[in-house]
C-alpha cells in the first residue's frame, strides 16, 4: 500500500507505543496535546497525515491523572482531528478497552456501554479497531459496524508457562463458568507448547451484588501445577477465590495469568494472601506495573506490531496458532 503509515501514541500510552514502534521499525509521529486551566484540552493532528494511514495507540484504562472517560474523549477528539487533517484511514489501537464489561443488561435500565463506545468511535471516524483479549468477544464484535481485529494472547502466555511448568503435570483453571472458553483456548495453546496433554478445570462462581459465592470445582488439580487463567484482574477477588479452591483441592502450585492487570486497590495483596505462587500478566494496562513482584510482565506490543503491519499492507494477519481470534 502506497499511503504512508503514521503511528501515534496519546499521553499515558507512549511507553507501550514506543515498544510497538520498535517492533515496526518506525518512529512515533509527533502530535500536540494541551491541557487548559478550566479542565478542557486540545489534541492536535499534524498536517502530514493527509492521504495517509493513521494508527492511534491508546489504552483506555484509568490512570491517576486521567479517568477512562477522559482518555476515551481524548481518543475520540484526536481521531476526529486526524480525519479533519485529511487522513485516508484511521485505525484505533486499543491495548485495553474500558467499559467492555458493560456489554449485557443484568436488569432493566442497565447501560450497554460497550455499544455506546463503539458508536462513538465510528462516529469520530475510526475505520478499524484493533484490540487484545477483550472481555466478551461476541459482544465486542457485535457492538461495532466498522472493522474490528481481535488479538488472542493465549500463545504469548503459553510460551511463558511452558518454560515455567517443566515436566510437571498442568491443569488450566477457569475462575468462573463464563471463562471456560477462554481457558480452553489457553489450554490448547499450552498443550501445543508443551507437546503433551494439559487438563482443564473450572470454579463455580455466583455474584450477588458485591458478594461472590460458589464452592464447587469441576476438574482435578491435585498434585498438578494449576494455572488460573482470566482476561482481567481487577480487585483480585475472583482470582483469589479460584486460587484458594485449587490449594484446598491439593494443587502442587497455583499460578495466575491474566492479560489486563488493572489491580485495583490491594489486588496484589489479596492474591498473595490467597497463597498464589506466582503468575504473569501482559503490559496492556499501566505496562503491568501494578501487578507486583509475584507477576512476570509479558510484552504484547509485538502482537500489535504484527497486526498493524498486516493491516497497513492489506494482507491477512497469520500469527502463530492461538494469537488471534
Amino acid at each position: 500500500m502506497n499511503a504512508p503509515l503514521h503511528l501515534f501514541a496519546l499521553a499515558g500510552s507512549a511507553p507501550f507505543g514506543q515498544r510497538v514502534a520498535r517492533h515496526l521499525g518506525v518512529p512515533l509521529a509527533a502530535h500536540e496535546e494541551e491541557q487548559f486551566d478550566d479542565g478542557e484540552f486540545a489534541v492536535r493532528a499534524p498536517a502530514a497525515v493527509r492521504g495517509g494511514h493513521a494508527c492511534v495507540i491508546h489504552a483506555l484504562a484509568a490512570t491517576p491523572e486521567q479517568g477512562s472517560g477522559e482518555r476515551l474523549c481524548r481518543l475520540l477528539f484526536f481521531i476526529g482531528a486526524l480525519r479533519d487533517a485529511g487522513a485516508a484511514r484511521v485505525t484505533a489501537v486499543l491495548p485495553y478497552v474500558a467499559f467492555a464489561r458493560q456489554d449485557t443488561r443484568q436488569q432493566a435500565g442497565d447501560p450497554l456501554t460497550l455499544r455506546y463506545v463503539a458508536t462513538l468511535l465510528e462516529a469520530a471516524g475510526a475505520d478499524t479497531v484493533l484490540t487484545l483479549d477483550v472481555h466478551n468477544l461476541s459482544a465486542f464484535q457485535n457492538a461495532f459496524r466498522c472493522r474490528t481485529e481481535h488479538l488472542d494472547g493465549s500463545a504469548l502466555f503459553a510460551a511463558h508457562f511452558a518454560a515455567v511448568a517443566g515436566t510437571q503435570e498442568v491443569c488450566v483453571v477457569a475462575p468462573d463458568g463464563g471463562g471456560i472458553r477462554r481457558a480452553e483456548g489457553f489450554r490448547q495453546a499450552l498443550a501445543r507448547a508443551l507437546d503433551r496433554p494439559v487438563a482443564l478445570a473450572f470454579v463455580e462462581k455466583h455474584r450477588h451484588g458485591g458478594e461472590l459465592t460458589g464452592d464447587l470445582m469441576a476438574g482435578d488439580v491435585a498434585g498438578r501445577l494449576a494455572i488460573v487463567f482470566d482476561d482481567i484482574i481487577g480487585t483480585g477477588g475472583t482470582m483469589a477465590r479460584a486460587v484458594r479452591s485449587c490449594r484446598e483441592r491439593g494443587a502442587a502450585r497455583v499460578m495466575a495469568a491474566a492479560t489486563h492487570a488493572i489491580f485495583a486497590g490491594d489486588a496484589a495483596g489479596t492474591l498473595a494472601r490467597a497463597g498464589l505462587y506466582g503468575g504473569a500478566v501482559a503490559d496492556t494496562v499501566h505496562d503491568g506495573s501494578r501487578a507486583g513482584a509475584l507477576f512476570a510482565v509479558l510484552d504484547s506490543s509485538v502482537l500489535f506490531a504484527q497486526a498493524i503491519r498486516c493491516l497497513h499492507a492489506g494482507v491477512p494477519f497469520t500469527p502463530p496458532s492461538g494469537m488471534i481470534g
